[in-house]
């Protein structure tokens, strides 16, 4: 009996790997690596939105990244332009698949995720911009 409870708990497991990206871009979009995030940025001249608040937005940001903060984010969706990919950020990926989230339910369609944030964008060497005095 014990061996079945461990067949079940295998096939559990490996059903919830399965599922979990269709959860995740149901809720909040695709991820992007910084791979993929510079591709998109790139290809299809995405629009970066950093959702941070305004003293970690000042001390470094992706390139060209438009700010707005999270917590204004629902009323200020409409100043992004229509028809562009946006590339959501934040300090690690967690907020921003929040952000992703409020942006697909206001009708967005092409909305990702930045997987890791900007500690993974800096972590690869890439570019980052600070806000001057």
């Amino acid at each position: 009996f014990t061996e079945y409870i461990d067949l079940i708990v295998v096939a559990f497991v490996s059903g919830a790997k399965l599922v979990w990206p269709a959860v995740q871009r149901r809720n909040g979009g695709q991820s992007q690596d910084t791979l993929g995030a510079t591709r998109l940025i790139n290809d299809t001249q995405a629009v970066i939105l950093d959702i941070r608040d305004d003293a970690e937005f000042a001390a470094g940001h992706l390139p060209n990244a438009r700010h707005i903060p999270l917590a204004q984010l629902a009323e200020r969706a409409g100043e992004l332009p229509a028809g562009k990919p946006v590339l959501v950020c934040c300090n690690t990926g967690a907020r921003s698949a929040s952000a992703a989230g409020v942006l697909r339910k206001g009708g967005r369609e092409q909305v990702f995720n930045l997987s890791g944030g900007l500690q993974a964008w800096k972590q690869a060497g890439l570019p980052v911009v600070t806000a001057s005095a």
